[in-house]
């Protein structure tokens, strides 16, 4: 897990430098083609077919998670990293909303306070951390990352359901992978291609490589480890985002930010332990 986060920082800061070469969906393109030919010959080495019953439940996933995706390149693009690698992982503080919205729609008579506080405790985090970052140009970037945070949750229940259903894991992620080359082939036809330089074509295959090897590190995690302790090595991803930043990028983060992160590292955890408690739990991935 912490080879896994390691990795995902370091992927954002390839985002982060492609960005100024390409915009997001052409860089959501390339990730989904590398990760489609490596999910490829993993599934075949596994001996594990990419055939499927359930193509609805894939596209919903999918959908889901090339938003996510998206949104995130997006905010990466125009924040400091450890503040877009901090909303994004706000999911699982997301995904204790939608238990305490779940317990509210179904009429339950116990609805969990702690679980409540804990979501406080989360967007007071994200209120620290945007407050004394965000300048006024970079408020759709902020609005982006708090987003992906979200639609990443909603990727998350979509995935947990595709596992109870017997899918194995190099299908759900070669059709992810398949939704980020369709979407971002799309987005591509309205901003149009961009020319490509070595620097460029680098920084693209490092995307794809980076993204779908810390997935498959975080697989192996969660199948041998808890989900607790996996879930709070997970959140090492913002240290390294940080440290990237500082070292590579000059920022400064504020003790209000500092803070803000330790409450939303804290949230999360938090939200995490309520959930697998209640079985509600599942594995935090990129997307």
């Amino acid at each position: 897990m912490l080879g896994a986060s390691l990795l995902f920082a370091t992927m954002g800061v390839c985002v982060k430098l492609a960005s100024e070469l390409y915009p997001a969906g052409e860089i959501v393109f390339y990730r989904g083609l590398v990760g489609m030919l490596i999910s490829w010959l993993v599934s075949r080495a596994q001996r594990v077919s990419l055939r499927t019953t359930v193509p609805a439940m894939h596209f919903w996933r999918s959908l889901c998670g090339v938003l996510a995706l998206g949104l995130w390149f997006y905010a990466i693009g125009g924040l400091p990293l450890a503040t877009a690698v901090t909303l994004n992982y706000m999911s699982s503080v997301w995904m204790a909303l939608f238990l305490l919205g779940g317990a509210v729609l179904l009429g339950s008579a116990q609805v969990d306070g702690r679980l409540f506080a804990a979501v406080l405790v989360g967007f007071g985090g994200v209120a620290l951390v945007l407050r004394p970052t965000l300048a006024p140009h970079q408020l759709w970037h902020g609005l982006a990352g708090l987003l992906s945070g979200m639609v990443a949750a909603m990727a998350y229940l979509q995935v947990t359901a595709l596992g109870r259903r017997g899918e194995p894991e190099t299908r759900i992620v070669f059709y992810f992978a398949l939704g980020g080359v369709l979407a971002g082939a799309a987005s591509m036809l309205w901003t149009g291609f961009s020319r490509h330089s070595l620097e460029g074509a680098v920084l693209l295959l490092a995307v794809g490589l980076l993204a779908t090897a810390a997935q498959l590190m975080i697989t192996r995690a969660f199948a041998i480890g808890s989900t607790l302790s996996n879930a709070g090595l997970q959140y090492s991803g913002i240290l390294f985002a940080a440290l990237y930043g500082v070292l590579l990028f000059g920022e400064r983060l504020s003790w209000m930010a500092v803070a803000g992160m330790l409450l939303i590292v804290a949230a999360g955890l938090a939200s995490t332990l309520l959930a697998s408690a209640s079985g509600a739990a599942k594995p935090p991935s990129e997307s």
